[in-house]
């Protein structure tokens, strides 16, 4: 790896599609209901308006799912750790992580980084979970990210 290229963790493409059939399945209960409101109050809906409605988000929620993976995760670099959304990144240095560890979070197995504040920061990535969320890698990754952790912490590795 070069010095100036950052390690990357990524949700997988299987945690990316299952997070979006998620997001996508709940907006289209959300729509399907406005819809069963709407055709309550006398307005009634054609069967292509109820098969978009009952179809759509879930199939758009997985495309994006799948088209979003590249935007999110977390950098690791020489100057610390960064979390990548689509709406911004939190960065934290090197000096003020004081713990890495793996946490059972609900039904996820995710990496929290806890700092000299006390605060602890979840990263986006990686994880593991049930089903879609499994990641077969997730151990080989924590040990990379402790790795690298321990490296700045106390060696003065760079990346």
């Amino acid at each position: 790896m070069d010095a100036a290229e950052p390690a990357r963790f990524r949700p997988t493409w299987q945690q990316a599609l299952g997070r979006g059939l998620y997001l996508g399945a709940l907006i289209s209960v959300i729509c399907t209901s406005a819809a069963v409101l709407a055709a309550a109050a006398g307005r009634g809906l054609s069967s292509w308006a109820w098969l978009l409605l009952a179809v759509g988000p879930p199939v758009l929620g997985a495309l994006g799912g799948v088209l979003l993976r590249r935007r999110l995760g977390t950098e690791i670099d020489a100057a610390g750790i960064r979390t990548v959304t689509p709406f911004g990144r939190g960065a934290e240095p090197w000096s003020r992580v004081v713990d890495l560890r793996a946490e059972r979070r609900g039904s996820r197995t995710v990496v929290s980084v806890y700092l000299d504040t006390g605060a602890s920061v979840q990263l986006a990535a990686p994880y593991s979970g049930e089903l879609f969320a499994a990641d077969p890698q997730f151990e080989l990754k924590v040990f990379a990210l402790s790795h690298l952790w321990r490296s700045h912490r106390f060696g003065g590795v760079a990346c």
